[in-house]
């Protein structure tokens, strides 16, 4: 007898349908087709080990199960609980009811109980796509395909739970959430907050000016000085996410394993600090299976690269591309796919290897060559697209103690928002630009116009600093989204001077310059 249900493979951040086909036939042996890799092979022992324990058998004929379309590479074990279930059916065990009108998914231990899955909300938006009528997962999976409206999702906790509701013995009622009432309550709740921060106004100012225009932006300063801290804070004065910011970073973390267990949508813009030790592929993505790297778990937030000298620089040249593309993509012999990647960058690193080079107290004991060399690991063309170079100096001690009341992360969100606002408006003909960082360079001739007098001063600037064609756009972007923060029709001249303060690495006293 032949029988046959559904389950999805997950390619990238998308899902397509998977068929399970089982034929039990006269003969012997365990036959398991259509390109498993390891983990899929071995369901056969999870499988006859959970229907031992649930009270049924595997049966001892001819066994075959085909995963079809058969040309494409079946991973992990999600597919131990369809296969189970249609075995129970072609073997005639039992009998089940809309076994064919549902996607299964769910990995089985040894005795029955369902285990968590990768990839449910891509599994679960597909499925809505094609019309079923549900999906069946694991219920510590149930809140994230939940989120998904039109389809029914059925949590079950054992295989015993599972058959039982296919043969119409018990009822389960599909799990519902509010999906938009939990996003309005999530949606800032952050643990930090600028108001924490004593002093560094200067760099506030910097970071206000990078979240309202979503620029890139490296912090040089001694230890100790508080660019961590600071770095942490900058996704506090972010833009909100709109819920399809939230459910496209929901889908890229669900393909990587990577939410909170039970969770179901992330409300709150990532933040991802991967360790200098980071190899290519961990970064930016890929493997035998392509998986979303560090920067795409970054998509629609921050990508925090702390002591970026330490990074081998093949390491950080791998991320040029993705930096200017918004998105990677990973090429294989039989596979080329696509991950999101539109982050902001920041960075933090010491000025030198003893970190006090241009201390206003400590001496640096490097000397000037020793400095050049530790800044030049760190390409020029990825400084170039680096928005803001900030200098950090540490907080002194009245600073440090002053009771004063600081600027909140919620009052400089209000003014990030409100220029955004105005670049929402100005780019709204646009598919591919949402903010001043995402112009290309016909757009900032056209957008970014400057007087005479800015002319003359950029063109003063670039001849002292010897800045590349790139910092020059980079330079006027920032002019931009300064004059959005005041709400400011043109550039003004002021403007100006505040972008080009900030390319700290480009003047003259620094790297032995």
């Amino acid at each position: 007898m032949v029988a046959k249900t559904y389950g999805s493979a997950v390619h990238g951040v998308d899902a397509r349908t998977i068929t399970v086909e089982v034929n039990a036939a006269q003969g012997l042996d365990f036959h398991l087709s259509g390109l498993p890799d390891s983990a899929v092979k071995e369901s056969q022992h999870r499988v006859e080990s959970s229907l031992k324990t649930t009270g049924y058998f595997m049966p001892r004929n001819k066994i075959v199960v085909n995963l079809a379309p058969a040309d494409i590479r079946k991973e992990g074990s999600a597919y131990d609980l369809p296969i189970a279930l249609t075995i129970l059916q072609a073997s005639g065990q039992t009998a089940f009811n809309q076994l064919e009108e549902y996607v299964i998914m769910g990995e089985l231990s040894l005795d029955g109980i369902l285990r968590p899955i990768k990839g449910v909300l891509p599994i679960a938006m597909q499925a809505r796509r094609e019309g079923f009528k549900g999906i069946v997962v694991p219920k510590a999976n149930a809140n994230e395909a939940a989120i998904v409206t039109g389809l029914d999702v059925i949590p079950v906790e054992t295989l015993d739970q599972a058959i039982s509701f296919f043969a119409g013995e018990i009822k389960i009622e599909p799990l519902q959430i509010d999906i938009e009432e939990i996003f309005s309550r999530q949606m800032l709740d952050y643990e930090a907050d600028f108001g924490d921060v004593q002093g560094q106004e200067n760099i506030k100012r910097a970071l206000e000016i990078a979240a309202a225009g979503g620029h890139n932006v490296i912090m040089i300063g001694p230890p100790g000085a508080g660019k961590t801290m600071l770095a942490k804070r900058l996704g506090t004065i972010l833009p909100p996410l709109s819920l399809q910011e939230a459910l496209e970073t929901t889908k890229i973390h669900s393909v990587a394993g990577r939410l909170i267990r039970g969770s179901s949508l992330m409300t709150t813009r990532p933040f991802r600090s991967p360790h200098h030790t980071i190899s290519d592929v961990a970064l930016v993505g890929g493997g035998g299976n392509p998986q979303p790297g560090e920067i795409s778990l970054a998509h629609n937030g921050v990508l925090f690269l702390d002591e970026l000298p330490e990074f081998k620089r093949s390491v950080l040249e791998v991320m040029r591309q993705p930096m200017e593309d918004r998105k990677v993509t990973i090429s294989r012999a039989k596979v080329s796919i696509d991950f999101p990647a539109n982050f902001m960058l920041v960075a933090s690193m010491n000025p030198c290897p003893c970190g006090y080079y241009n201390h206003p107290e400590k001496e640096c004991v490097c000397g000037s060559v020793v400095v050049q060399r530790y800044l030049s690991r760190v390409s020029g063309p990825l400084l170039d697209r680096i928005d803001l170079h900030v200098e950090v100096t540490p907080v002194g001690f009245d600073e440090m103690i002053a009771f004063r009341k600081n600027e909140s992360s919620e009052e400089i969100r209000k003014r990030v928002v409100s220029a955004r606002s105005i670049q929402t408006e100005r780019f709204k003909k646009s598919d591919t630009v949402f903010c001043n960082a995402m112009m290309p360079s016909q757009m900032v001739k056209d957008i970014c116009v400057i007087d005479e007098t800015g002319r003359i001063l950029l063109k003063n600037a670039m001849e002292k600093l010897g800045l590349s064609a790139r910092a020059y756009d980079r330079i006027l972007k920032v002019s931009r989204t300064i004059a959005d923060l005041e709400r400011s029709e043109g550039i003004a001249i002021e403007h100006l001077s505040e972008a080009i303060h900030f390319r700290s690495l480009d003047r003259e006293g620094w790297a032995g310059q």
